[in-house]
């Protein structure tokens, strides 16, 4: 079965985190990607080797490889009357233009989407910005850090009382990726039933706090967003979590607590905390959650956190809870191998590589890993020859030229 997005050719002139990401979820689903670089010096991201002092010499570039997987490279100056040329041929070749420079790089250069779209009237053109195309702001430089600060997330993590916190991995230039590649795939479904291309934009500020809708709409319908809770009070206390007597937690998520709750008493060796009028219900466990979380953390810290998980999958409450992981947990998860939320790869360079997978599964035709990110310039005579037509001459004229 061919892949779903098969046949469909994306030009992507993106650096760092946030347009990479998107166009790699295109080519994960078998788009044509060609990553145009800069001559020389090609995207930044290529260069990160450390964070908190780690480096990994005799392993791939975890940054650049997990943004620019399955895509092609092309290196050329495009500050060149003939680089810029050259990209127009392949626009005009292409279905999908993506960048993410701020804004009036694009116009500058004579990429943008008014000039585009003379060339490919059909073409999708998607732009990644911080904080939206209009607005006082919408000139603003943005990364990662600046989405999560602007969108509120810094002060919906964590406990009432602690400073804005930081969420690791880069989780808004992810989360706008997500999105953009959603506009993309969209705007496509929209060029194959109308026959027109169109303009495609999503920020660091318009995923994040659709990412954090429901409290968004609680905030404008309600009057007031979700609150910030602390643990040790949590409003209901079999919606919490718990560390276990092994320093691993547990976490349980019993909306309905009232349904579960003489289950679990009798789960954890505490029977008579049913019929206790400080939590005989949901109310009552409210008005009384310090009381009732201390209960639960001592019961759950006197065993080791796969004895819990065993004793409540045995037990006849049918529980609603999971086991809490680090990052570091993840790679050796059941669940993670077994959907394809992790997938290796075989890199020329390394041999087999575990990398992210596909969090999307369509049966019939799922997408895939099959090529590691490219070297700089890579496939810049492969492009030229194949997709464009032109000959060696023609090739090394520019070459001479430092165009390429």
């Amino acid at each position: 079965m061919p892949l779903p997005l098969e046949g469909i050719r994306v030009l992507d002139w993106t650096i760092w985190q946030q347009g990479p990401v998107c166009s790699a979820m295109l080519g994960d689903m078998g788009a044509e990607v060609i990553k145009i670089e800069q001559r020389g010096t090609g995207d930044p991201g290529r260069y990160i080797a450390a964070v908190g002092g780690k480096e990994a010499p005799d392993r791939p570039n975890w940054y650049f490889e997990a943004n620019n997987r399955n895509k092609q490279s092309i290196a050329l100056d495009l500050k060149t009357p003939e680089g810029r040329a050259l990209i127009l041929e392949l626009v005009a070749k292409s279905d999908v233009f993506v960048q993410n420079f701020r804004k009036g790089v694009n116009e500058r250069l004579g990429l943008d989407y008014a000039t585009l779209k003379e060339v490919n009237p059909r073409l999708v053109y998607a732009s990644a910005t911080g904080y939206g195309p209009e607005g006082p702001d919408s000139g603003e430089p943005s990364f990662d850090y600046l989405g999560l600060a602007r969108s509120g997330i810094m002060n919906a993590a964590g406990e009432p009382d602690m400073p804005p916190l930081s969420l690791a991995g880069g989780v808004a230039d992810q989360m706008g990726a997500i999105m953009m590649a959603y506009g993309v795939m969209t705007a496509l479904v929209v060029r194959e039933r109308f026959g027109v291309g169109q303009e495609v934009n999503a920020s660091h500020l318009g995923s994040m706090a659709f990412l954090q809708g429901l409290s968004l709409s609680m905030k404008l319908m309600a009057g007031f967003a979700f609150p910030r809770t602390a643990r040790a009070g949590a409003f209901n206390p079999l919606w919490n979590h718990y560390r276990c007597e092994d320093d691993q937690w547990l976490a349980l998520a019993m909306l309905q607590a009232d349904r579960y709750w003489a289950d679990l008493c009798d789960a954890i060796g505490r029977p008579e905390l049913a019929t206790d009028e400080r939590f005989v219900d949901m109310g009552s466990r409210s008005a009384n959650s310090v009381a009732c979380v201390a209960i639960l953390d001592e019961a759950f810290g006197s065993l080791p956190r796969e004895a819990w998980v065993k004793a409540l999958r045995n037990h006849s409450g049918d529980f609603i809870f999971t086991i809490v992981n680090s990052v570091d947990d993840l790679p050796d998860d059941p669940q993670m191998r077994i959907n394809g939320y992790l997938a290796d790869l075989d890199h020329p360079q390394f041999g087999p590589t575990t990398m992210v997978g596909l969090p999307v599964e369509l049966k019939e035709t799922p997408g895939s890993l099959r090529d590691p990110a490219p070297e700089l310039g890579q496939h810049t005579e492969q492009i030229l020859l194949d997709l464009l037509g032109w000959d060696w001459d023609r090739i090394q004229e520019l070459r001479e030229k430092e165009v390429i």
